[in-house]
């Protein structure tokens, strides 16, 4: 076997025993962790304050991490480092907050200092540890996230690596069921995430759009002659028709054009409401543009008019939409 091999065969068994704490960690969720666990969301959800999320060593990245997550999806959270709390980080915990601290241990000295302090204020400590005895569990109050203690994927069983996965998944399991509850859209999480693709896959519809100053527009009776010149000189390949009321009742496009001259060669003399296709597809300024883009892709279209009350009020080409999905330079 050459050393590549082995490699891959050590990452495979590495893999299986954090699979393994995984599913151990679901199965406990089935039981008495499910009972505390949904306690512990309506306590943050109740909570007129934030969650402080702490713990040293790797529990504290992984504590940095679940903070950001919940952060991010609609629970104010931060972390606050064990050490730096007994020098003067404690002021940022108040009696509003709930504190959730992170052990595999659950005896890491330096949260002492933040224990004690959460039990003084009276302010909510919740426990994520493996060990149901530990001074951090009892000082919690009964809400203790007990992890299972299933085997460490370090082949000398001592390396945080199947005990972080767990402590990062019931910190995702925490953000989503909040989440859940709060109902966080996809609008909402577009207003935290306004940076790089993501963030511009994410804006409204209505932020990118052309707005009515530039929409090629045409009323029903009017001479295709007209038309074509309205549709020559936007550029977006299509025209939009409407009624008296100003509703979008249809839509000329270039493949309208091709099947109206290959009907009749008179084209120039017929009327916009004899070449346009009626009740075009249309969206809404608020829906994603993600959703547009998925949408316009379906529908195998290049273009839509962005309505309300059936009035035109602006339009999307597909380019607008593909520009945004092409990482910033």
């Amino acid at each position: 076997m050459s050393r590549q091999e082995q490699h891959a065969l050590a990452a495979i068994r590495a893999l299986e025993k954090e699979r393994a704490g995984l599913k151990d960690l679901q199965e406990a969720m089935k039981g008495l962790l499910g009972e505390v666990f949904g306690a512990v969301v309506e306590l943050i959800l109740d909570a007129p304050g934030r969650v402080i999320m702490s713990g040293m060593g790797k529990s504290g990245h992984i504590a940095r991490k679940i903070a950001a997550t919940m952060a991010s999806t609609g629970t104010p959270a931060y972390f606050v480092h064990p050490a730096e709390a007994s020098h003067g980080d404690l002021g940022m915990v108040t009696r509003e907050d709930v504190v959730i601290m992170i052990s595999n241990s659950g005896e890491t000295p330096e949260l002492a200092p933040m224990i004690g302090y959460t039990r003084r204020y009276r302010i909510p400590l919740v426990a994520m540890t493996s060990k149901p005895e530990s001074s951090l569990a009892r000082a919690a109050d009964g809400r203790v996230l007990l992890l299972p203690s299933s085997p460490e994927a370090c082949v000398n069983g001592l390396a945080p690596t199947t005990s972080t996965t767990m402590q990062l998944a019931m910190g995702d399991a925490l953000a989503v069921a909040l989440l859940e509850a709060r109902k966080f859209s996809a609008i909402d999480f577009g207003n935290y995430h306004p940076g790089g693709k993501l963030g511009a896959l994410l804006k409204c519809v209505g932020e990118v759009m052309h707005g009515r100053d530039e929409l090629p527009l045409a009323r029903g009776d009017e001479p295709m002659r007209n038309v074509l010149l309205t549709m020559t000189g936007h550029h977006f390949g299509c025209v939009g028709v409407v009624d008296n009321a100003g509703r979008l009742e249809g839509i000329i496009t270039d493949g309208d054009l091709r099947r109206a001259m290959e009907a009749s060669p008179d084209l120039l003399n017929m009327r916009a409401c004899d070449v346009m296709t009626k009740n075009p597809k249309t969206m809404t300024a608020d829906e994603l543009t993600s959703a547009a883009l998925g949408f316009m892709n379906e529908k195998k279209i290049t273009v839509i008019f962005i309505v309300e009350d059936g009035r035109p009020e602006g339009l999307v080409h597909i380019h607008d939409l593909l520009r945004l999905e092409k990482p910033a330079s």
